[in-house]
């Protein structure tokens, strides 16, 4: 199953039993970096989701959608 980007780091932050503050703070990012996040803004910067993402692991990057539907 597919998760979108909200979805899958307000999981992965609950599976941690950390609040948005504590993740944040442990991502090193501000707490309205990981509210933009869990809310699906689009106005996010690239290096703020993967300081986010880094935390479990992950990275979000450009993909060619040709090279995702092979």
């Amino acid at each position: 199953m597919s998760k979108n980007l909200a979805q899958f780091t307000k999981d992965k932050r609950k599976d941690a039993k950390l609040t948005q503050q504590e993740f944040a703070e442990k991502a090193g990012v501000a707490l309205t970096v990981v509210r933009k996040i869990e809310q699906g803004k689009d106005n996010l910067s690239l290096a703020k989701v993967n300081h986010v993402l880094q935390m479990f692991g992950n990275k979000l990057f450009p993909a060619s959608l040709r090279e995702i539907e092979k």
